[in-house]
């Protein structure tokens, strides 16, 4: 693990950048449950998640900010009627969390064959996305200060 700190010191405004790169060291200690992350179109995404044994009742999806937060809690379930030999499918909660970048929205999720699917999609307002000037050939523009461009 890296120690930012220096880093600290000698910028100003990279805050964010240094607790992503914090968190992400932090969560590849993390294996459990598997995922997957895909690029299925220019601007959508999905993470695809192992979750054998889970229910759509037994996960929780939250998106704060731009963190998502997925939970899995299995529900308190009788003995089984036979003696258990062998339990290969993990049934411990969990709690796996995302980074999300700058206007990245979570379109929805569903869950299929022990699979769960969360689509996620880049929605960039207009507002910052690039745009052409024209330029023209008119009468010449006005200075800020109210006098005529020279």
């Amino acid at each position: 693990m890296f120690d930012f700190t220096p880093l600290y010191r000698s910028s100003v405004g990279f805050d964010r950048l240094f607790q992503l790169l914090d968190e992400a060291a932090a969560s590849e200690t993390q294996s459990y449950p598997p995922y997957n992350i895909e690029r299925v179109g220019d601007n959508e995404y999905r993470i695809t998640m192992a979750v054998a044994g889970f229910g759509p009742a037994d996960v929780a999806i939250e998106a704060k900010g731009n963190t998502l937060t997925v939970t899995g809690k299995k529900a308190e379930k009788a003995a089984p009627s036979g003696e258990m030999l062998h339990q290969g499918i993990a049934a411990r909660g969990f709690e796996r969390r995302f980074q999300l970048a700058d206007h990245v929205e979570v379109k929805g999720a569903d869950m299929d064959n022990g699979l769960l699917h969360i689509a996620l999609e880049r929605r960039v307002p207009e507002a910052l996305k690039p745009r052409q000037i024209p330029i023209g050939n008119g009468p010449k523009l006005k200075a800020i200060d109210g006098e005529k461009a020279a």
